[in-house]
């Protein structure tokens, strides 16, 4: 789109064209508001560069418009194709945002001339002129006002070619405070750009529409690309932002503009935690701002400080212990690791195969081979892997509101997106399965299919760790639970003889007991479930595994890089 504007720029000065043929975007105004044309009953009389006497925004919003800052029960109407909160303006040329001390809503500020072909009027009083075409309406009525300009001209009393656009706001309803609202651009009709006093002839060239959003204060603003550019009318008219060409929707939260493309995933650019961003409105476009901000180093395989090296520092373990790929674990001593590992120069065990084996950050060694920390595992409800470690991302992030936070990502609340098929939305804000809906379930517990289980199962943890109670924690940090197992091998019981606190705790090992997950897809069917061996054949396998885990536990707390 912009490189068609700026071929159309060029053929202009050139004078190969004169200007652009008329655009009718697939955008119908709304109407059926009484009045002589269906926008509503207050319109402008015929004039340039008027505007509407205050208008009182709690008719439909009683709390008010919560824009950048400010709180605002007063508006206008500018014939030139914004709404002003300050007071109105008649300026027909449009500045470039940011534009201080005129907070505006502009749908298509420009040089807008109502007085049609007959030019009779000039500015004139407030009162409705009734018009039929090339007039200004407006409408209110609870959590709704809409502003048409119907049929526009240019200055100087041009009306063979016209603008029909609308500014419409909604109220926040669904989870939003008082003052939040929702905007929307509509455009139907787009056949001009420019007023003859702002450079323009025949409509085009010169001093371009300028649309978007300026608080007003020379620092805030959010502009739609293509502003005071040649070509802004089919930018408007053939564009979206939401799919729907000559629609362009955003939200109001808080005061702030929730422009396009915000909250998406970027990359900062910077090193560590601090790579991972979200967009934010900055100016005309987006900024990528960092989701964790830098933090003391510490030993868990994250490059917590931002400075592009992981676990560094002789300080990160207690005395004695040595850091490996965010552990703390007791050195090894030749002679000291378990068949097929050898005690490395860094002082901790490793595979023969990765004994040599050097793997950058992120990754480990398998089979002599460089994987990703996280490949292979299943990390419990709500949390995600990064790093080798199945973390939190919505602890240290807060979103805006009518927002819910997803694997560190902030959502809109589903009462405003909605769920798809097979899911409901919870009051949380997130969807659920629709069976789990208003299912609650105890600490360590998670809905599945509509009932609570051990929210350890299903989960398969990063290496050396094993799951309980719903987190994966180092298995050198694992309590003792004090509970027996069944005697079918089944989940453990309570005093009670009910099931135990852990029961289904270990429904999610790994394929080598729980600490290391497989690197790939590896189709192994080895996770436990409820149904044990039976008989005193249960029991038997069910000892030898206890014992083979504990063994192997202590084994792989000395385990190195892999």
């Amino acid at each position: 789109m912009l490189r068609r504007a700026l071929v159309a720029a060029c053929l202009s000065a050139a004078g190969f064209i004169a200007t652009p043929a008329a655009v009718h975007a697939q955008a119908p105004l709304i109407d059926g508001f009484g009045g002589t044309s269906g926008f509503g009953t207050d319109c402008l009389s015929t004039n340039d560069d008027g505007s509407s006497a205050a208008i009182d925004l709690t008719a439909a919003f009683p709390g008010g418009l919560e824009f950048f800052g400010s709180r605002h029960t007063v508006a206008y109407v500018n014939t030139n194709g914004n709404m002003t909160f300050g007071e109105p303006l008649s300026q027909f040329t449009p500045d470039a945002f940011p534009v201080a001390d005129q907070p505006m809503i502009a749908p298509y500020w420009a040089d807008v001339d109502i007085r049609g072909a007959a030019c009779s009027g000039f500015g004139g009083d407030r009162g409705c002129a009734n018009p039929t075409t090339n007039g200004v309406w407006w409408h209110l009525e609870p959590g709704l006002m809409i502003v048409t300009w119907d049929r526009v001209g240019y200055f100087s009393c041009t009306d063979s070619q016209a603008m029909s656009f609308q500014l419409i706001l909604r109220e926040g309803q669904y989870c939003g405070v008082p003052g939040d609202f929702d905007v929307e651009f509509r455009y139907n009709r787009c056949e001009w750009e420019t007023g003859d006093a702002s450079d323009g002839t025949g409509g085009f060239g010169g001093t371009q529409a300028q649309v978007g959003f300026d608080a007003g204060n020379t620092m805030d603003f959010v502009s739609i690309p293509g502003s005071r550019m040649a070509g802004i009318s089919r930018v408007v008219c053939d564009d979206s932002n939401v799919a729907i060409p000559g629609v362009w929707r955003f939200q109001i939260r808080r005061g702030a503009v929730q422009c396009p493309d915000a909250g998406e995933v970027c990359d900062t650019g910077l090193m560590g935690v601090c790579a991972e961003g979200r967009t934010e409105c900055s100016g005309a476009s987006t900024a990528c701002e960092s989701v964790v901000v830098p933090t003391d180093e510490a030993c868990d395989a994250l490059d917590n400080n931002c400075d592009g090296t992981v676990d560094e520092g002789d300080d990160l373990c207690e005395a004695g212990q040595v850091c490996e790929r965010g552990r703390c674990i007791d050195p090894c001593f030749e002679g000291g690791c378990p068949v097929g590992e050898t005690c490395t120069v860094e002082g901790v065990c490793a595979e023969d195969a990765c004994a040599s084996v050097t793997c950058g950050e992120g990754e480990r060694c398998f089979a002599g081979t460089c994987v990703d920390v996280c490949d292979g595992v299943m990390c419990p409800e709500g949390l995600s892997c990064r790093a080798g470690r199945c973390l939190d991302l919505c602890s240290s992030l807060e979103c805006e509101s009518c927002q819910v936070c997803v694997a560190g990502s902030c959502q809109l609340h589903c009462v405003v997106t909605g769920c798809e098929s097979g899911m409901a939305c919870e009051e949380t804000g997130e969807c659920v399965p629709a069976d789990c809906l208003g299912v609650r379930c105890g600490p360590g517990r998670s809905c599945r299919g509509g009932t609570c289980l051990s929210a350890c199962a299903g989960v398969i943890c990063p290496t050396g760790e094993a799951c309980s109670d719903g987190a994966c924690i180092p298995t050198a940090d694992l309590p003792d639970s004090g509970v027996a197992p069944t005697p079918d091998g089944g989940p453990p019981l309570g005093d009670d003889g009910g099931p135990g606190p852990d029961a289904g705790a270990d429904a999610g090992v790994g394929f080598d007991g729980g600490t290391t997950p497989p690197p790939m897809e590896s189709g192994c069917g080895c996770r436990a479930t409820d149904e044990g061996a039976s008989g005193g054949a249960g029991s038997l396998l069910l000892l030898l595994g206890l014992l083979l885990f504990r063994r192997t536990t202590r084994r792989r707390q000395v385990r190195s890089r892999r």
